[in-house]
């Protein structure tokens, strides 16, 4: 079934094990309590439980290779690549903060507006609990069992996440037509359950997706209403969702105007032949034309 190819716990101490083997210390994948090694502090141990700084940079390189795997076999039936690490200063996107993973139609890591067809950014950690013991790494408990805020439930990822998407948004007219996904393992917290269908809405991104089918057994937030946040349940729908984002045509705009600039847009567009010139018109209009105050 291939659930088995997203996100879950054999995903994570797959990580573990191989992290371990590439001579990375137990100190710095786990906690080292007086009961043992732990992912996370548990909630009945004292202790702070913020994700170590050390595993910080190891969990992110093996989400960004693992993100790639997963979508490498749909980009290339799109006729695509899928990249990391993606640079293009012309939208926003240098060296130092190069996209995560984006589908491009060459395969290189520099890249022009025109090639880049979709943007993730990662933001994925270990979102259960384990312990380290005598070479084996055991399950303990869910997310709700731990003091950390993995991924997504962690405010500081999701602030990043938008800021770096409306830093890619305002860089220019190339980026306007660029889908961005926000790709985690976690569900959101209640705080931006709404915020996120907002975002959506405005354009800023296109969605918050989860590719962690069962974070926890007990209840959660799998979608919001406008489907800002989404939980992917298979890879057939994680395939027909980027389909619809690389097929249907879309672009952003955003301004503050005047009614009466406004409908001054709306009357010069209407004027065109097809709905399609019309499109094209008023976009031009508002990414081209400032009211001023």
């Amino acid at each position: 079934m291939d659930i088995k190819l997203l996100w879950n716990n054999h995903t994570e101490i797959q990580f573990f094990k191989e992290a371990l083997k590439s001579f990375a210390s137990p100190e710095q994948l786990f906690y080292n309590l007086e009961n043992g090694y732990f992912a996370y502090v548990p909630k009945n141990v004292s202790g702070e439980g913020q994700t170590l700084q050390s595993r910080n940079t190891l969990i992110g390189q093996f989400t960004e290779k693992w993100a790639r795997d997963l979508f490498e076999p749909i980009a290339r039936d799109f006729g695509l690549y899928a990249v990391n690490s993606v640079i293009c200063e012309e939208i926003g996107l240098p060296r130092r903060s190069s996209a995560d993973l984006a589908f491009c139609t060459t395969n290189s890591t520099t890249q022009k507006p025109e090639n880049i067809k979709i943007i993730f950014e990662i933001k994925m950690s270990i979102i259960s609990n384990y312990k380290y013991s005598n070479g084996d790494i055991h399950y303990i408990g869910d997310y709700k069992s731990h003091k950390g805020n993995p991924a997504l439930l962690r405010s500081d990822s999701m602030l990043k996440a938008i800021g770096k998407s409306i830093n890619i948004r305002v860089s220019g007219i190339e980026s306007t037509r660029i889908p961005i996904i926000i790709l985690g393992n976690s569900p959101i917290t209640n705080n931006y359950y709404h915020k996120v269908d907002y975002l959506k809405t405005a354009g800023v991104v296109q969605g918050f997706w989860s590719v962690n089918p069962i974070p926890i057994e007990s209840e959660h937030i799998r979608q919001t209403p406008k489907f800002g946040f989404r939980t992917i349940e298979d890879i057939k729908s994680l395939k027909n969702l980027t389909g619809k984002l690389l097929y249907n045509e879309m672009n952003y705009f955003s301004s503050m105007i005047s009614k009466r600039k406004l409908g001054e847009f709306i009357r010069i567009a209407g004027q065109q032949n097809s709905d399609e010139e019309k499109a094209e018109k008023f976009l031009y209009l508002i990414n081209t034309e400032v009211d001023g105050l």
